[in-house]
């Protein structure tokens, strides 16, 4: 098993994430993080898809993928030639004998502050995986008291874009 990162570009319309998600769980596999989101083009989604599996049964899923009338173009994302990011907001407990210690850490890993009260600080981080498990295993013993952490947003590094000719082929599908 491996971690893969698909970019998947649809169309804009109701009930696509429901398709693309039902084939997976079709196939038995686990979605580890999954964002969607519009495009530079209003009739267009970016689905980005986290999955941990084997690369055989993988193409097999890609494969079908395609075939879904509202999927445009799939690509799959190396880590490497890839931009990923997340965003965390993380609630820990902070009473003032360990205040300066969250906000130290907070400053560390570049976090931002948005809420402040007697017992707690909220912190906002954006990054990689990588980074953001980094932080919360740092913020762990001092007590986290709710977090909410957003799916993996991703495209590939460079000039091209997957976008290209798949705003076309959107617009042909919906004349």
């Amino acid at each position: 098993m491996s971690r893969h990162t698909l970019s998947v570009l649809v169309e804009n319309k109701p009930g696509v994430l429901a398709r693309v998600s039902a084939l997976f769980s079709r196939r038995g596999f686990n979605i580890d993080s999954l964002a969607v989101g519009p495009t530079e083009n209003a009739d267009l989604s970016r689905m980005t898809i986290v999955v941990d599996v084997a690369s055989q049964p993988l193409e097999q899923v890609t494969k079908q993928l395609n075939k879904l009338i509202n999927v445009i173009k799939i690509v799959e994302l190396d880590d490497a030639a890839a931009v990923q990011r997340e965003l965390l907001l993380v609630k820990v407990a902070a009473p003032l004998a360990d205040r300066a210690v969250v906000l130290q850490t907070a400053e560390l890993f570049r976090a931002r502050i948005v809420d402040v009260n007697a017992d707690s600080v909220t912190l906002e981080a954006t990054g990689t995986p990588a980074k953001l498990d980094a932080l919360l295993e740092v913020l762990t013993p001092l007590g986290i008291k709710e977090m909410a952490q957003s799916g993996v947003v991703a495209m590939a590094r460079g000039p091209r874009s997957i976008a290209g000719a798949g705003s076309l082929r959107a617009v042909d599908r919906a004349s």
